[in-house]
C-alpha cells in the first residue's frame, strides 16, 4: 500500500510553522457519510451528501468534526483548506488545543473514497506519522475487503489508534495491530461516531489516561448525546487490555 497523503500534510504544517518540535499530533481521517456509495443506512441528502463536506453529518454538521472543534472553547483553528486539491479530500482543518502542545490535523474524504480513507488511516499507523491516529465514519470494512496492512521496518513510532465506527473492534483491531499500532478505543456495537466523542477522548488521552479512563470518557460523552445510561454507553466501547 502506498502512503500518499498524511505525511506530506505533516511536512507542510512543519514548514508553515504550525507544528513545533514539542508538539504531539492527532491525525483524524473522516469518511463522509454517503448512503449512495457505502453501506450506511438511509440518511437525508442534507447531511448524507458525500460530495459536500460543509453539510455532512460527520464533518460540517454541528456534531461533525468541523462543527464540534470549530465551536470548542478548548481548541483553536490554526489552518484550513476548504478548496479540494484532488478528487479525494474535500476539506482539511488543523486545530491547536488552547495553551498546550497538542495539534489535531483532520481531513474529510469524499464519501465515494471510503477505501482510500481507510488505506490512508492505516498508512498513518504503519508509518508512525502521528502520536494518535483516528478514523471516523461508517465502517467500510463491513462492505468490502482490503489487503492486511503490514508494519514497515522504519516505523518512527507506535501510534495509539482510535476507530469510531460500528463494531470496530472486530474489523479494525487485527489490522491496527498488524500495522504496528496500539488500539486504545474501539467499539463493539452499531454506533453513531459523532466528534463530541473525540473531543472528550483527546483530553483524556493527552492527560495520559488509561485504557479504562478513555473508555469511560468516551462512554460519558456518548451517554450525554444519546440520552442513555452510562452503563449502556460503556457497552458500546470495547474493554481493551493495556
Amino acid at each position: 500500500m502506498q502512503f500518499r497523503l498524511a505525511l506530506p500534510i505533516l511536512v507542510l504544517c512543519l514548514h508553515a510553522g504550525i507544528l513545533l518540535a514539542k508538539d504531539r499530533t492527532i491525525g483524524v481521517f473522516v469518511a463522509l457519510a454517503d448512503p449512495k456509495h457505502t453501506g450506511i443506512g438511509f440518511i437525508p441528502d442534507t447531511i448524507g451528501n458525500g460530495d459536500n463536506a460543509e453539510t455532512n453529518l460527520y464533518w460540517g454538521n454541528e456534531e461533525g468534526l468541523k462543527g464540534v472543534f470549530d465551536r470548542s472553547r478548548k481548541w483553536k483553528l490554526v489552518d484550513k483548506n476548504e478548496t479540494p486539491n484532488d478528487e479525494i479530500v474535500l476539506s482539511r482543518r488543523t486545530y491547536r488545543r488552547q495553551g498546550g502542545d497538542l495539534v489535531l490535523i483532520a481531513r474529510a474524504y469524499r464519501g465515494s473514497a471510503m477505501k482510500r480513507c481507510i488505506e490512508d488511516y492505516e498508512g498513518a499507523v504503519t508509518h508512525g506519522g502521528y502520536d494518535l491516529v483516528v478514523f471516523i465514519g461508517h465502517d467500510g470494512l463491513m462492505d468490502f475487503e482490503l489487503p492486511m496492512p503490514a508494519r514497515v521496518t522504519d516505523q518512527t513510532k507506535k501510534p495509539d489508534c482510535i476507530a469510531l465506527c460500528c463494531i470496530s473492534e472486530r474489523y479494525f483491531k487485527p489490522r491496527l495491530l498488524a500495522a504496528g499500532g496500539r488500539p486504545v478505543v474501539l467499539t463493539t456495537q452499531l454506533m453513531y461516531p459523532g466528534s463530541f466523542i473525540l473531543e472528550a477522548l483527546a483530553d483524556t488521552w493527552a492527560a495520559g489516561g488509561s485504557f479504562s479512563a478513555m473508555r469511560t470518557s468516551a462512554a460519558a460523552a456518548y451517554a450525554r448525546n444519546q440520552k442513555i445510561s452510562q452503563k449502556a454507553a460503556l457497552g458500546v466501547f470495547a474493554q481493551l487490555k493495556e
